[in-house]
């Protein structure tokens, strides 16, 4: 892709600083995280401390000052080397805190971003349900209002961050009978559970912030991807939420979620284009030195037509993935495109990590290379932040709103 129909000097540098943070301090410690599926926290600290955690909000705020597709960027490039540390920045910014700055208010913003975008704590967002997965508007969790507060019953599965955060924005149906319209969302807060670990450490955890009664993290999900992330249930027992801590207006919660996600969709495209161009990358070292029949493998078609179509599927991502970021980024509407980037990006992430598994032959289907680890981060990519069904469903409703009702 010709960088500079997107990029300028300045995205380049952010782009060349997170690939060598990533093979200097990701790469030597990815594979041995996701086999004993361990939360980096070493590597939060240092990702805070280079501002990688708040990339795309105001310095006043505690953010890094940058811009939207530097945020995206930031994502592409760490997922060629781990796709949980870049989960880890995804869920964190676009999740945990976006909602907070987007609409929150003032107050809001200045009591809980700081702590984010500086990377003190770790946030995350709740809205999938035991019942309520791609259907979202089936949210059962209940808030009551109580006076000077809401009364938060119910809980929330296959959440990031639910572990090691200690900022959520979340969904609850606070007017039963109404839909859609009934339901609003909050900002609640926790211990993390790693105390002893990030006290140590001197990240993670904020003594001074106020935590809300009753909510807690389940016990933590093993999982065939993305190991190095935390993901858990976030529980919420009579949880006391003051009234100050509802985010944005009553009844509002859903649709600004589904805000919320569209903007995260281009994050899981970010990720998963990641993923793809870090298994072509292998496959593509791979093919030059493995040797079979006296030559290089690459140099037999059955071998080379695979990494040309990886190549050539990779560019699309590309473009697709930078036009959506470069429409939110100028103010532009994004709902298709971020669909169509998620959607495409997260369904080459199977087939790209699939081809390089097979041009590694047996070595692909050992820990030995990165590349089965990458098959098996690539998978959620398809599921998470809506199915590969409800993009096509998003990408439909778009492309025929103007001709049928």
């Amino acid at each position: 892709m010709d960088d500079s129909l997107y990029f300028t000097e300045h995205h380049q540098q952010v782009r060349e600083t997170v690939r060598e943070f990533s093979r200097s301090h990701i790469a030597p410690v990815a594979a041995e995280l996701d086999r004993t599926s361990t939360f980096p926290w070493d590597n939060i600290k240092a990702m805070g401390e280079l501002g990688l955690l708040g990339v795309p909000w105001s310095e006043d705020l505690g953010g890094a000052g940058m811009d939207q597709l530097s945020y995206y960027i930031t994502i592409h490039e760490m997922a060629k080397v781990d796709a949980s540390h870049a989960l880890t920045i995804s869920a964190h910014t676009n999740l945990g805190t976006s909602p907070i700055v987007e609409f929150g208010t003032d107050e809001q913003r200045r009591r809980y971003v700081p702590l984010l975008a500086s990377g003190r704590v770790l946030g995350g967002f709740g809205l999938t349900e035991p019942g309520a997965g791609s259907d979202a508007g089936g949210t059962a969790t209940t808030a009551v209002d109580k006076g000077d507060h809401y009364l938060l019953n119910g809980s929330k599965i296959f959440i990031t961050h639910a572990g090691v955060g200690e900022i959520f924005s979340v969904t609850a149906r606070s007017e039963p009978g109404r839909g859609n319209k009934g339901i609003t969302s909050f900002i609640v807060t926790k211990d993390t559970v790693d105390l002893d670990r990030t006290r140590a450490l001197g990240v993670g955890h904020a003594e001074d912030l106020a935590k809300t009664p009753g909510v807690r993290a389940g016990k933590k999900q093993d999982k065939m991807g993305w190991r190095a992330s935390d993901t858990r249930e976030l529980i919420f027992e009579d949880a006391i939420v003051p009234k100050e801590n509802v985010l944005g207006s009553p009844g509002q919660g859903f649709i600004n979620f589904l805000k919320t996600l569209d903007a995260g969709r281009i994050g899981i495209a970010a990720l998963s284009l990641g993923i793809a161009e870090g298994a072509y990358d292998e496959a593509l070292r791979y093919a030059g030195v493995r040797k079979q029949f006296g030559r290089p493998i690459g140099s037999f078609q059955g071998v080379n037509f695979q990494l040309a179509d990886m190549a050539l599927e990779i560019e699309a991502g590309t473009h697709l993935l930078y036009h959506a970021a470069w429409l939110k980024q100028n103010g532009r509407p994004f709902k298709k495109e971020a669909a169509m980037a998620k959607l495409f990006c997260s369904e080459l992430a199977m087939r790209a990590t699939t081809k390089a598994v097979q041009i590694f032959g047996g070595y692909g289907y050992t820990t030995e290379y990165p590349v089965e680890r990458m098959m098996r981060d690539a998978k959620v990519c398809e599921i998470g932040e809506g199915t590969s069904e409800i993009q096509r469903m998003v990408i439909a409703r778009q492309i025929l709103g103007q001709v049928v009702d």
